[in-house]
């Protein structure tokens, strides 16, 4: 859960800063917005959650 919480986040800032800098327009921002709720509600959803938590997991395992 905590993880499904930062990455909410570190998307959000993502696309906040997308829409401040680089010129995303509020329409792209709404049916960006509304794909991910579509996405979400599809059978593929497990996946793409399972393949976050996969790369969160491999990227935590890496030391520098």
């Amino acid at each position: 859960m905590i993880l499904s919480i930062s990455a909410v986040v570190l998307l959000g800032i993502i696309v906040f800063i997308l829409y401040r800098k680089d010129g995303l327009k509020a329409s792209h921002l709404l049916v960006c917005a509304l794909f991910g709720f579509y996405l979400a509600s599809t059978a593929i959803a497990s996946s793409i959650r399972d393949g976050g938590e996969s790369l969160a997991s491999f990227l935590s395992e890496i030391e520098f």
